[in-house]
């Protein structure tokens, strides 16, 4: 029976299927750290006061990335080159989700309104790791070699998400909440959209990686179809809601290391 625990303990028992799993969160998140941190240089100065917490948004990507190479290093396994079309983040900036590189490569500083975009998409974004973070934790929690890194990934995850509610509720107030609501419905329809056909690549090399019979793989393409069209039809709706989150100023702090695994 195919579940989501048998799937990743299948491309976990694998060292091929691992690294590239491994080496394809790394990148994400090292790409994730790079961004937020030029984000942070280049806050307006009417905004100064979020730099501190984009920073530690950055090195809270950066962090998970260290720590998703030292699992490879770990089993003894270097990282392999990201396929393209597995490329989740970069794909995302290709299809304008987050602000472009060549604007945050520049030394222009960003005007309020690029923040808020930012944090319109990083609460998109930050939905989809929360979720993804949190089924890894409900499976893997206990695992003697991902449990403590899993549990540490999702709890850094969950404080992204509540962030990007809290200060996108001090924007609306402040009047920028019909570009929020603008901004977060097309971030959420482009997001499900790319995450459905990174799913269907990543599964693709899986699926030549441990030699799954076209049957088997037939059956997770259609399940990935078929939470698409969940998800185009309601399910990008709880992308879009904001609620201020029970924990507040949760990246008001310096990243928590992790000596452990780097």
């Amino acid at each position: 029976m195919l579940s989501a625990k048998s799937l990743f303990q299948e491309i976990l028992d694998n060292d091929e299927s691992y690294r590239l799993f491994c080496s394809i969160a790394a990148s994400g998140e090292s790409q994730g750290g790079w961004e937020n941190t030029r984000i942070a240089a280049l806050v307006p100065a009417s905004e100064r006061e979020l730099a501190p917490k984009i920073t530690r948004h950055g090195a809270d990507e950066d962090k998970h990335g260290r720590i998703f190479n030292a699992l490879m290093k770990k089993r003894g396994l270097e990282a392999v080159p990201v396929p393209p079309e597995t490329d989740y983040t970069m794909l995302l900036e290709k299809h304008g989700i987050g602000l472009a590189h060549e604007k945050l490569k520049s030394d222009e500083p960003l005007t309020v309104q690029d923040i808020v975009t930012y944090l319109a998409h990083s609460r998109v974004t930050e939905q989809r790791a929360s979720e993804q973070m949190d089924l890894l934790r409900k499976h893997f929690a206990d695992h003697p070699d991902l449990g403590r890194a899993v549990r540490m990934i999702s709890h850094d995850e969950d404080d992204h998400l509540a962030y990007c509610h809290e200060e996108l509720l001090r924007f609306a107030a402040a009047g920028h909440g019909r570009a929020i609501q603008r901004t977060l419905r097309e971030s959420a329809l482009a997001e499900i959209r790319i995450y459905r056909d990174v799913s269907l690549a990543v599964m693709s090399h899986m699926g030549r990686i441990l030699g799954w019979p076209r049957t088997k793989s037939a059956v997770l393409a259609a399940g990935i179809h078929a939470v698409y069209a969940y998800e185009r039809v309601a399910g990008w709706r709880r992308m879009v809601s904001l609620t201020m989150p029970e924990r507040r100023n949760a990246l008001g702090g310096p990243a928590t290391s992790a000596p452990e695994f780097a």
